[in-house]
């Protein structure tokens, strides 16, 4: 069973770090900030381009990450973020 990435949701570029330099981001950016490619609608500027970070490109949406809402899916992702830390 697929899962389709939520429309307007945005947790996946507002909750994870990203180590990455970026167009404006030159140092990637830290947990908990809203990345500033994310849109109004909360979709990503970068999507398609080559200089979207690869962690980004790597990102596969599913429920276990995602959850129900954009609320669950920044808790489950933070959650993800601290265990990783190092």
């Amino acid at each position: 069973m697929s899962f389709e990435c939520r429309q307007h949701c945005g947790a996946c570029c507002i909750a994870p770090s990203i180590n990455e330099p970026m167009p404006g981001m030159p140092e990637g950016k830290p947990a908990g900030v809203r990345c500033l490619h994310l849109d109004e609608n909360y979709g990503c500027q970068l999507f398609g381009k080559p200089e979207r970070p690869l962690l980004c490109e790597q990102f596969q949406a599913e429920a276990s990450v995602c959850g129900e809402n954009r609320q669950q899916a920044i808790k489950l992702i933070n959650a993800l973020e601290q265990a990783t830390e190092s």
